[in-house]
């Protein structure tokens, strides 16, 4: 049987059934408030169904500003708590670790959505953002723990704090993006200091048995691979994460800058140690074939996408058929309900070229 299948530890407690997780996937259709609706549930549960050995929510944002996309779900608030249950439990029925991708989406959060100027690490022109007073911070910090306090308490087995695509945790990590002069800028150290301290918090705020994972990207918005390598490095030597999240946007690729340029951006990250820590990686992995080169690389699980999107149970499809053929784009609106997105969702994925034909 193909590795893909073999079961992961992710803590010595919390075991992954088989190597693929569903991705935190942009969707839009979550109640306004970001209560859970049922086309979300619908939407996710599927997926666990469907064999996902690890089904992650979309971005669940930790403050109400920091809303990133219509209809976001949220776990800032205790009204999210029945939801969030009643998700984590349907999840978990199917065999599926169920996790909370923790997320802020700082100054990439629409003025016209969160009816205020969206804030930044230091004030930002492009994003006519404002930057974060040291106490914003502080509560920024204080918030992701609580929201990983919040999913626990419904019954997740863990959370993912949101580090990449140039969010609110990426632009702190950002040479370009943060100009702060505090403790939180600066030497990478500095601009490292508010994920390791939401990361400590939740060790601290959380059981033992938590499952912690960190979702970083090496390039765009500022990102440097030499300090991401070394952060990525540092984690996992710490070993208060259980699995680092690498979104490379496209797996096969080779990195931008050139003094990194001979072997692809993967191996960049398959070769470093990583003790306990488990690494997955995401980007552009669309078939089966592809899936099973990616593994064979060394990394300990894969994330899957777009596969998810257009087939629910494409973990089953594979474990029935390696050779399995997934449809090819575009799809037809009526294929996409069938795999479970709702009409909010499909409307969201009219924006992706060349995915829906109709």
């Amino acid at each position: 049987m193909s590795h893909l299948f073999n079961s992961l530890d992710l803590n010595g407690v919390t075991e992954m059934k088989n190597r693929f997780m569903l991705a935190p996937l942009t969707n839009c259709q979550s109640n306004d408030d970001g209560t859970m609706s049922e086309e979300e549930f619908h939407w996710l549960t599927m997926r666990a169904r469907g064999g996902f050995g690890l089904t992650m929510t979309c971005a669940a944002h930790v403050q109400e500003m920091g809303r990133g996309f219509p209809g976001q779900m949220g776990i800032f608030s205790d009204r999210h708590l029945p939801g969030l249950t009643r998700l984590a439990s349907e999840i978990k029925s199917h065999d599926s670790v169920a996790i909370v991708q923790l997320h802020h989406a700082g100054m990439r959060s629409p003025k016209a959505l969160i009816g205020e100027r969206p804030v930044c690490p230091s004030d930002n022109e492009h994003g006519d953002a404002r930057g974060m007073t040291l106490d914003e911070v502080y509560q920024l910090r204080d918030d992701f723990i609580q929201s990983a306090i919040r999913a626990e308490k419904a019954g997740f087995d863990g959370v993912e704090l949101h580090g990449a695509h140039g969010y609110i945790l990426c632009q702190f990590l950002s040479s370009e993006i943060n100009q702060r002069t505090d403790q939180y800028g600066g030497e990478f150290a500095n601009r490292s200091r508010l994920l390791r301290e939401i990361i400590q918090g939740i060790r601290d705020s959380c059981s033992a048995t938590f499952v912690l994972g960190v979702r970083l990207s090496p390039e765009r918005f500022g990102m440097q691979l030499s300090e991401i390598k070394d952060l990525a490095q540092n984690l996992m030597n710490e070993g208060d994460i259980d699995f680092l999240d690498m979104s490379l946007w496209d797996v096969f690729k080779e990195p931008n800058e050139e003094e990194f340029q001979g072997k692809t951006l993967l191996a960049h990250f398959a070769e470093l140690e990583r003790g306990n820590v488990k690494l997955g990686v995401a980007g552009k992995i669309t078939n089966p074939n592809e899936a099973e080169t990616i593994i064979s690389q060394g990394v300990d699980w894969i994330m899957l996408g777009r596969a998810a999107i257009l087939h629910h149970n494409f973990p089953n499809l594979h474990l029935a058929d390696a050779d399995f053929i997934p449809v090819q784009l575009p799809v037809t609106k009526s294929h996409l309900h069938n795999e479970g997105l709702s009409n909010k969702f499909v409307e969201y994925m009219r924006g992706w070229d060349g995915f829906i034909s109709d």
